[in-house]
């Protein structure tokens, strides 16, 4: 007896013997036939118990009558039954040999009464010791035995698989609760390869006073709805797991993996290359075709069966199922038993070896087709392990699955052709290199989202007259082409909005209006207006005064490092984001020191899922503090690659970043000389003769012919056209030198051409002509009409 079988298991003549053929086990019911001990067995070799020849045994279940030999000497003649157990652990098993002893039937058994002869449903009966007491034909056709051979037999000695013990177990239960039960199970039956689903029916036996005196069980074979509830299941996993990103590889992995070990052993996902210039794969195919291994699985660790590796291109000729799945359009499925793969193996020695060595008999094709277009193919195999060939069902199932898949693969090459062209434009819009200017150093870094679209964030360094430098960070709210093109409008107003040298304010409410007029072009057919917002900071930086004008609108604050101190971030007012028009901004004057590291940045660098945007903003002042160590400061390209390190997760941004760094430089009192002009055209003389002075104590006499020119001409305007005070101003660095006339006017000149006998109208012409660039900006006093000089001539 034992917990899970209370009852006397001497009934059956019971033995377990090794893959060396030791005796492991000897029942009871063993020493009653045999009349040994199992002290005198277990331990030695089973084949000394065999009065003739060895049993060959070549398949996991074995019957058929032997000669034993008893302990006194005489020979037993018995029917045996052997099962082949998996071990639980490592190691080859061993084999369960059972024999009934005699099973008698007691006169007026309630068993006996139970009509089953004539049933179409498989149904045995077992007794009160739950062994077995009869059963039909149709039990004996699922069992593969005769009723007379293993009358007496437990359940679990007639099956011997973890899933007949299973099974007695839930006899048991019936036996002693009196309750029926219903349990299904995945077995072969007897005699045959594939294993069928069966939902066992369990129900108590009762005498005339109610009590049970057995068991009943019928099996239905269901397997067809069992399969048909797998399918399903397959298909919504499929549905579940297939697509999770907008990665090509990725997607081809998913349906091999879910592919396998359900439908088949091995699977690969082989697809065309895209054409070179883009553009859609073509619409037919001709052999040989080129395919690409995106993806493969397998049942067995590191896919031994593949013969072509990942990312690997391989031609499949005419005769290869791949070439002709792609060529009829439509699943093709092949067997080797059947030589349909012969002419192909012939080709490549290689992969018939592997088939050989893998057990490889059944490949199914499947073309993967979405939107009209041809993708690739999906090529399932089934080896050794699945001896069944694949079905119309499973082939339907596959196209299923496949579809699917191939839908996800389109998408994703969509979506990766989008991004990259969104990239792109990206690329060509934003500046390539950061003009060098003596205001400051810059550095910049924009790094797209990486699983998002491509955004509209930008930057922009413009260079501004009188040695001012601009600074401008933008967002455009949204992702993809859209996105981008908005960008690219916006760069291109605010640089146009500079060139007239706007106060950061005025800049962004203009630009306010331009986007609220973007938004309201987007809109649909009806007229309401579209959503488009974006946010933007731009700052303008002085190096004569040293000074700082900055306005934001809805973007977050810069930081400023002063040299020597710490990070921290500035208070600009925040102002409305652009697009929603009407409302005012607000900018901000400080005073820097020259060395002071300015950082501009979208919310995309310290904004993120996984963590509190304050935390983003801590890590990217230490990041700053870092970086302007003891040691003296990082270049701001090491400062770049710092910041990115320590806010950015490993596998990227959920969001565009763009970053730009700015180290101030201050212009010396010396390289700037102001003369307050008097309103009297003859002293233009003096001035002329004081400004090459200067020139001369620069070492600039080289400049001294033209800028007398450029100064004569503005200074003499000034005092024509404008409202006094006058001021002239000239700045220079190694490269330019600027030429500044200031007046309390605020009528800004223009560019005409005189005529003939004018006796004016030259003077600004002039100034064009000698002039590397000039024009006019208006300032709260008035204007200033300015003109630089290049100091280098271009090569």
């Amino acid at each position: 007896m034992s917990p899970d079988y209370p009852f006397d298991e001497a009934a059956t003549a019971r033995a377990a013997i090794d893959a060396a053929g030791t005796l492991t086990e000897w029942s009871e019911g063993a020493r009653r036939l045999l009349g040994w001990a199992a002290d005198e067995v277990v331990g030695r070799p089973g084949a000394r118990l065999l009065a003739g020849p060895v049993p060959e045994v070549s398949a996991p279940r074995w019957h058929g009558t032997v000669a034993l030999c008893h302990r006194d000497g005489h020979t037993v003649t018995v029917w045996l039954l052997a099962h082949h157990r998996r071990p639980s652990g490592d190691g080859p098993g061993d084999w369960l040999v059972v024999t009934p002893l005699e099973h008698s039937r007691a006169p007026g058994n309630p068993l006996d009464a139970a009509a089953l002869t004539q049933s179409p449903c498989a149904v045995a009966l077992y007794d009160d010791r739950l062994r077995l007491h009869t059963q039909n034909e149709a039990m004996a056709r699922v069992v593969g035995l005769p009723e007379e051979r293993i009358r007496g037999l437990r359940h679990s000695e007639i099956g011997g698989k973890p899933q007949n013990e299973e099974l007695e177990r839930h006899l048991l239960q019936v036996l002693t609760t009196g309750r029926p039960q219903d349990v299904q199970t995945y077995l072969r039956a007897g005699g045959e390869d594939r294993a069928h689903a069966w939902l066992a029916r369990m129900a108590p036996v009762t005498d005339a006073e109610g009590r049970v005196r057995g068991v009943c069980m019928a099996a239905h074979d269901i397997t067809e709805n069992y399969q048909a509830r797998q399918r399903l299941h397959l298909v919504n996993e499929a549905s579940v797991r297939i697509g999770t990103t907008l990665d090509v590889t990725r997607t081809a992995q998913e349906l091999a993996d879910v592919c396998v070990p359900a439908l088949a052993d091995f699977v690969s996902v082989d697809l065309l290359d895209p054409p070179e210039h883009g553009g859609e794969p073509p619409a037919a195919v001709a052999a040989p075709v080129a395919l690409r291994r995106v993806a493969h699985q397998s049942v067995t660790p590191g896919g031994p069966q593949a013969v072509v590796g990942q990312g690997d291109v391989e031609f499949y000729p005419a005769a290869s199922p791949q070439a002709a799945s792609l060529l009829a359009g439509r699943a093709v499925v092949v067997s080797v038993a059947a030589g349909d793969l012969e002419d192909w193996l012939d080709q490549d020695r290689t992969r018939r070896e592997r088939v050989r060595q893998h057990g490889i008999h059944s490949v199914m094709v499947v073309p993967m087709q979405a939107r009209g277009t041809t993708l690739g193919v999906a090529v399932l195999s089934r080896a050794r392990r699945r001896a069944d060939t694949f079905t119309a069902d499973d082939v339907l199932l596959a196209e299923e699955i496949t579809a699917r898949a191939a839908v996800c693969v389109d998408n994703a090459r969509r979506y990766s052709r989008e991004r990259e062209t969104a990239l792109a434009l990206q690329r060509s819009l934003l500046p390539r290199s950061l003009p060098s200017t003596a205001a400051l150093e810059a550095s910049s870094r924009y790094l797209p989202a990486a699983r998002a679209g491509v955004g509209g964030d930008w930057f922009d360094v413009i260079p501004l007259s009188g040695m001012r430098v601009a600074m401008v960070v933008g967002d455009v709210v949204g992702h993809g082409i859209q996105a981008s093109a908005t960008m690219g409008r916006l760069r291109t107003a605010v640089r146009t909005l500079a060139d007239i040298d706007l106060a950061p304010d005025e800049l962004l409410t203009h630009l306010d209006d331009l986007v609220v007029r973007l938004s309201q072009e987007s809109g649909g057919e009806g007229g309401s207006p579209g959503e488009l917002g974006a946010t933007c900071l731009y700052a303008v930086y002085d190096p004569v005064s040293r000074r700082c004008s900055i306005a934001r609108a809805g973007h977050p604050a810069p930081i400023v490092v002063p040299p020597g101190g710490v990070p921290r971030e500035l208070e600009v007012p925040a102002g409305p984001a652009l697009g929603l028009g009407g409302l005012p901004f607000e900018a901000a004057e400080l005073y820097l020191h020259e060395g002071t590291l300015l950082s501009f940045f979208t919310n995309g660098l310290v904004e993120s899922p996984e963590r509190d945007v304050g935390i983003g903003h801590r890590l990217l002042r230490e990041a700053l503090a870092a970086s302007a160590g003891p040691a003296g400061p990082d270049s701001l390209d090491e400062t770049c690659d710092r910041i990115l390190r320590a806010l950015l997760p490993a596998g990227g941004s959920s969001d565009d970043v763009a970053l730009l760094l700015a180290r101030t430089h201050g212009l010396p009192a010396s390289q700037v000389a102001t003369w307050d002009i008097p309103a009297d055209p003859a002293l233009v003389a003096p001035i002329r003769k004081q400004v090459v002075e200067q020139l001369s104590t620069w070492g600039l006499t080289d400049a001294s012919f033209t800028t007398e020119l450029v100064v004569s001409e503005l200074v003499t305007n000034a005092i024509r056209y404008g409202s006094h005070p006058i001021r002239l101003r000239l700045i220079h660095d190694a490269d330019t030198l600027i030429c500044e006339v200031s007046d309390t006017s605020h009528t800004a000149p223009h560019l005409r051409r005189a005529k003939t006998w004018d006796e004016g109208g030259r003077g600004l012409l002039l100034v064009a002509q000698l002039t590397q660039r000039w024009g006019s900006r208006h300032t709260p006093e008035g204007k200033t009409i300015w003109a630089e000089m290049a100091l280098v001539e271009e090569e």
